[in-house]
C-alpha cells in the first residue's frame, strides 16, 4: 500500500511527454499471441498493467527482451497455454483480452474471471456473444470460463454495446477465422484503431478501422511485426486539466490533436487558454471557468475515463456543471472524496452528479477508488490548501508512469510513501 502527501497551491509550469496510451499496450501486447513471430513494440509505458500483462505472457512460456526503455521484443513461439497462471489473470481486467487471441491460437482456452478497478457492473456477456458468432462454446464452471471451438468462422456480428475489449476480443479471433468477419457497433476509440493496424502489420485483413463497422478477411497465419504504441488521450486529458486548474504554463508533448478534438472542445467551452502546435499543445493561466455539461459517450464521444478528471476542474467553475456518465454506475466514488474537501456537489443517481463552483478545496486524508479517480484526487490535492494525503497511491500506477515525479518536474510537491 501506498500513499501521496501533496502539499498544494503551487503553478505547474515546463513541459511534460504524453507516454504510450495503456488501453492500446494491453491488446497489443495480447495480440502478440497470434504469431510465432517476433514481434517489437516500443514506447510502451511504464506502468503495472503493462508489468502485469508481461507476466501473464511470461507465464505461458513468452521470450521477452528489453531493446530499450519502452521497448520490448516478444516472441511467442512455443507458448504452453497449460502455464497460464491464472492468479496473475484475476488480478487485472485487462486480461481478459487474452481469451481471443488464445482461443484463435489454440481452439479453446481457460481463463479465470478477471478482476480490475471497481467502476460497476461489467459482465463479459458481449465478448461471449462474440465468440459464439465465430463459432465458441462457453462453459462457466464455478469462477472460471472454457472456451473452444473447433474451427472459428467468420459471421455477421452485432455487438449489443459499444465495448471497446469485446470489439477487441472480436477482432482478435476474427483475423484468423475462415471467412469473412463484419462487426457492426464496434468500438472505434483510437485504441481499437490502434490494435487494428498493428494486427494488419501482421498480415490481417482488417478494414472500416475506426468506423463503427469493421469487415475483417480471415487469414491462415500472422507474421510478427514492429509498432509503436499511440501517445496516450486520457494522460493527455489529465495533465490537460492539472496544468489549467494550477494556472500555470505546461507543454504537453508527443500528443495526437486528432484524439482529443471533443476534449479540448470541452476545455475550450470552459474557457481554458491553449494553443495546438502539430503533436504539442501548451496551456496558458486561464481565469473566468464556466461551467459546462458532459456526457460520456463513445468515440468519437467524450471518454469516460476523464469524467473524473473534469469533475474536478468544475469544482473550480462559475456555475453548477452536470456530469453523466451512463456507461459505469461506480464511477463517482470520487465525489465523496471531493466533498470531503469542499466540493459543493451531489450525487443525483449512480450516473449523474450535479457541482456547483467554484469552490476552494482543502487538503484531507482521502483514499482512491479506481486508477481515474486517483488521478482526479492528485489534481484536487495541487490545488488545495494545505496538506492531502492519499491512500492506495499504487491504484494510479496502472495507467500512469511515475506521476508523482513527472509533476514534481513541473514544479508541484508530492511524495511517495510506501506503507
Amino acid at each position: 500500500m501506498s500513499k501521496f502527501i501533496i502539499r498544494g497551491g503551487k503553478k505547474l509550469n515546463g513541459e511534460v511527454t504524453i507516454k504510450g496510451m495503456k488501453n492500446a499496450a494491453t491488446p497489443i501486447l495480447a495480440a502478440t499471441l497470434l504469431t510465432e513471430g517476433s514481434c517489437l513494440i516500443d514506447n510502451l509505458p511504464q506502468i503495472s498493467d503493462v508489468s502485469a500483462m508481461l507476466d501473464i505472457l511470461k507465464s505461458l512460456g513468452s521470450k521477452i527482451e528489453k531493446i530499450s526503455e519502452g521497448c520490448l521484443r516478444i516472441c511467442n513461439k512455443g507458448i504452453d497455454l497449460k502455464n497460464l497462471d491464472q492468479k496473475l489473470v484475476k488480478k487485472m481486467r485487462s486480461s481478459v483480452l487474452f481469451m481471443g487471441p488464445l482461443l484463435a491460437r489454440f481452439g479453446s482456452v481457460e481463463i479465470s474471471e478477471p478482476g480490475g478497478c471497481i467502476i460497476g457492473n461489467r459482465p463479459l456477456g458481449t465478448h461471449f456473444y462474440a465468440l459464439e458468432k465465430l463459432g465458441a462454446k462457453i462453459i462457466k464452471e464455478e469462477a472460471f470460463y472454457k472456451i473452444n471451438a473447433d474451427k472459428l468462422i467468420g459471421s455477421l456480428i452485432t455487438l449489443p454495446e459499444f465495448s471497446v475489449t469485446a470489439t477487441e476480443n472480436a477482432i482478435m479471433a476474427a483475423v484468423l477465422a475462415h471467412g469473412k468477419t463484419t462487426i457492426k457497433l464496434a468500438a472505434a476509440e483510437p485504441h481499437v484503431q490502434d490494435l487494428c493496424l498493428f494486427l494488419n502489420k501482421m498480415g490481417a485483413s482488417v478494414s472500416g478501422i475506426g468506423t463503427h463497422i469493421l469487415i475483417i478477411e480471415g487469414v491462415k497465419k500472422l507474421k510478427g511485426a514492429e509498432h509503436h504504441i499511440i501517445p496516450d488521450q486520457i494522460e493527455a486529458g489529465t495533465f490537460a486539466v492539472a496544468a489549467s486548474l494550477t494556472r500555470g504554463h505546461v507543454l504537453l508533448k508527443n500528443i495526437e490533436p486528432e484524439h482529443l478534438d471533443i476534449i479540448l472542445l470541452k476545455l475550450n467551452q470552459v474557457g481554458i487558454n491553449f494553443e495546438i502546435r502539430h503533436k504539442e499543445i501548451q496551456f496558458l493561466p486561464s481565469s473566468n471557468l464556466k461551467s459546462f455539461r458532459l456526457q460520456s459517450l463513445p468515440y468519437p464521444g467524450f471518454p469516460t475515463d476523464l469524467q473524473a478528471p473534469f469533475g474536478v476542474l468544475a469544482t473550480q467553475c462559475q456555475g453548477t456543471t452536470l456530469i453523466h456518465d451512463p456507461l459505469f454506475e461506480g464511477r463517482m466514488g470520487y465525489i465523496q472524496e471531493l466533498v470531503k474537501m469542499g466540493a459543493n456537489a451531489i450525487v443525483a443517481d449512480p450516473h449523474r452528479v450535479i457541482v456547483n463552483g467554484p469552490t476552494p478545496l482543502y487538503g484531507q486524508e482521502i483514499r482512491s477508488f479506481d486508477l481515474r479517480a486517483g488521478a482526479t484526487l492528485i489534481i484536487a490535492g495541487l490545488i488545495a490548501q494545505g496538506e492531502t494525503i492519499i491512500n492506495q497511491a499504487e491504484i494510479v500506477d496502472r495507467g500512469y508512469e511515475k506521476i508523482e515525479e513527472r509533476l514534481n518536474s513541473l514544479g508541484a510537491e508530492i511524495k511517495r510513501i510506501e506503507d
